[in-house]
């Protein structure tokens, strides 16, 4: 039985000492490569390449005048989840979004708007639903909406053309520039 203890003992040890030689010799064969060496690259002395020019954006009343209502009514669908189009409709999560061109923000009955929508004032205007709905919380921050934004001016257009034609008297676009 003392012989069988060093015998146990012994296979245990090589293998240990196997595993520990083919884990040396696996290195030994792939030797791996740093993904970006060390250092930097030191300028050329060629002149850098020049930046294009920022797009020129499209004034707000041009992107309103080739907008489509019908293309606005489809992105709105999603809206739809929060907020009601119908005259007369109760607030869901937001508020009824009929008649919300040109009415005073934070006016909607039976809405809890919140106050940092309260104390911005004023009406709804073009200018205003624009960069509220290219990103609620930049233009009212602390708002409730939880709508992270449209960056596509197009889509935005199309959008706030469809909101103004939820009333029963629409605002006139703003002259196209």
């Amino acid at each position: 039985m003392f012989l069988l203890d060093y015998r146990v003992y012994g296979a245990l040890f090589g293998a240990i000492l196997f595993a520990l030689f083919l884990g040396l010799f696996s290195n030994a064969l792939v030797v791996a490569q740093p993904a970006n060496p060390p250092g930097f690259d030191l300028p050329s002395g060629a002149e850098p390449a020049k930046k294009a020019a920022p797009v020129a954006a499209v004034p707000l009343p041009n992107l309103l005048a080739k907008a489509d209502a019908d293309k606005g009514k489809a992105l709105t669908k999603v809206c739809a989840t929060c907020h009601s189009f119908d005259k007369g409709a109760p607030a869901k999560v937001g508020p009824n979004l009929y008649g919300v061109v040109d009415r005073a923000k934070a006016s909607e009955a039976g809405f809890g708007y919140s106050d940092a929508l309260k104390a911005k004032g004023g009406k709804w205007t073009f200018e205003d639903l624009d960069a509220f709905i290219t990103s609620p919380k930049t233009f009212v921050a602390g708002t409730k909406m939880g709508f992270g934004g449209e960056p596509d001016a197009g889509k935005r257009a199309d959008i706030i053309v469809y909101l103004r034609s939820l009333s029963d008297a629409p605002v006139p676009l703003p002259a196209a520039k």
